[in-house]
């Protein structure tokens, strides 16, 4: 294979696809692949796809007929389908796409070069869907996004079965990895720059179930709170269920662990909760807030919900409300349901008009984005830390500011300069201390000039990166971890999603 061979990889869904998009950009360039510039074709596309969404299919089928011209005036260009929809549909996807010379599902990501090679030598479409985990994900090569924060995946696959849910079905079991291999990935990180890490699982707190340890979630956020120079820890998705005062005590006493929580509702209502298969109860819910709010007053809580699930009534449409209005979320993700081929819930009694999800939909969005601008009308005045971000504010350079997030995760937009408009020149990595001047429902602005700025190694990294320093010798150019908190070229995936307990 030549070396002048390009790739591109379009991802959708959740933050476990960005993640895995990361390790199959890394391992195409360990093989000799570059990446396409933004404008220019690909010799090799790969699709990293999603199958929650009611509509999946339809979107991965139109796309890779908008590429047909492409591969049918270049036979040498290749096509590889994978990710949840291939894991699901197999065959189904030559069968329909007779163009796609790749197909891999969520379990052996690592042949991806392999079976490139393999279709372009052959001349033929290759098919290779494994059933069970070939390769942890973190012990392949990545090409992350960010010089400055990663991902690092603790667990794969879930144990729970949730009726609106098909990723047990594609991605297995869980599997958790030994801690010492994620503290060993979490060093490397640090070493290699990273001031941020997010520990992903798709049951992120349900962490040490396969080795019998109860409290290994929490024994690990201590132990991050004990790697120097590691500035920031966060960790998505934790599942209520799972959720023991442990972890809320080790949130509160590690510096590093930062004060916010991403917790999945779905529901309100108890009687939704057991149709979905959640295994709490509203309650249950509400008292895990109510303990992390005593330890930690200051963290904000996130969550998704679920509008209109088959058989929700009004009055379980008014009790999701009431917990929205008594947790008071500092943002949630919400979504009208549809039907997610294969699941229980898409066989059940009782879909309801689009009409009434729309309205209720509306309803819901109404009172948490008042919500939020309240909790955020709260932060006024205040001095706060952020972690200079890359891409995060679409309108950054009209305004002439920059952006990043606070230790509880709001995205905060803050003037360029110090207070007396000397140019403050932060880089994406650095940490700025800013002071809140307005608050609106989905983000904060501080215009009155950084107040103190300290440059960080996470900041050389991203210099380094991108040609402001030189680079050290000996490094290296595929490295371990996450995506940029903005979106990417190589990754466009939604919020929330397959990841989302």
């Amino acid at each position: 294979m030549s070396q002048s061979r390009t790739y591109q990889v379009r991802t959708y869904g959740c933050q476990m696809n960005v993640h895995d998009s990361e390790r199959l950009s890394g391992l195409l360039e360990d093989a000799g692949y570059e990446r396409a510039a933004e404008d220019a074709a690909a010799d090799v596309v790969v699709f990293n796809t999603c199958a929650v969404r009611e509509n999946a299919d339809n979107r991965l089928y139109g796309n890779l007929g908008h590429l047909r011209p492409a591969k049918d005036a270049n036979p040498d260009m290749q096509i590889a389908v994978g990710g949840c929809l291939a894991q699901k549909d197999r065959g189904e996807i030559t069968r329909r796409a007779p163009w796609v010379d790749v197909v891999f599902g969520t379990h052996n990501i690592g042949s991806l070069p392999t079976l490139l090679e393999r279709a372009r030598v052959q001349r033929e479409a290759q098919v290779e869907i494994e059933e069970s985990l070939e390769t942890f994900p973190s012990t392949l090569p990545a090409r992350r996004e960010s010089a400055y924060a990663a991902w690092v995946a603790i667990s794969v696959g879930c144990n729970n079965t949730c009726t609106f849910c098909i990723v047990p079905s594609l991605r297995g079991k869980e599997r958790d990895r030994r801690p010492g291999d994620v503290l060993a990935e979490v060093r490397t990180l640090v070493d290699e720059g990273v001031a941020e890490v997010t520990l992903l699982g798709q049951n992120v707190n349900a962490y040490g179930a396969e080795f019998g340890d109860q409290q290994a979630f929490s024994k690990l956020l201590r132990a991050c709170g004990e790697i120097e120079g590691l500035e920031r820890v966060r960790f998505t998705s934790p599942h209520p269920k799972d959720f023991t005062n442990d972890v809320i005590e080790a949130m509160a006493e590690t510096p590093n662990v930062m004060p916010q929580l991403h917790m999945p509702l779905q529901s309100g209502s108890s009687r939704v909760l057991k149709a979905m298969r959640r295994s709490y109860r509203q309650e249950r819910f509400l008292n895990i807030v109510r303990n992390v709010r005593e330890a930690m007053p200051e963290a904000a809580i996130s969550t998704d919900i679920i509008v209109g699930f088959p058989g929700e009534t009004e009055e379980d449409f008014e009790e999701t409300l009431a917990v929205v209005r008594e947790a008071r979320f500092s943002m949630a993700f919400t979504f009208q349901y549809s039907k997610r081929p294969g699941t229980p819930a898409a066989e059940m009694d009782g879909h309801l008009p689009k009409e009434v999800v729309q309205e209720r939909y509306e309803r819901l969005v109404a009172l948490q984005d008042s919500i939020s601008a309240e909790e955020n009308q709260k932060l006024l005045g205040r001095e706060v830390e952020v972690l200079v971000a890359e891409g995060e504010g679409r309108k950054d350079g009209a305004h002439r500011r920059l952006s990043g997030r606070a230790p509880d995760n709001r995205l905060v937009h803050f003037a360029a300069e110090y207070e007396d408009g000397e140019p403050a020149n932060p880089r994406p990595g650095d940490m700025a201390t800013v002071g809140i001047t307005y608050a609106a429902p989905h983000h904060l602005v501080a215009d009155s000039g950084v107040r103190a700025l300290r440059r960080t190694p996470a900041g050389d990294a991203w210099a380094v990166r991108n040609g402001q320093a030189p680079e050290p010798s000996g490094a290296s150019g595929v490295l371990l971890g996450m995506p940029a908190v903005g979106a990417s070229a190589a990754a466009t995936a939604s919020a929330g999603g397959c990841c989302d307990t």
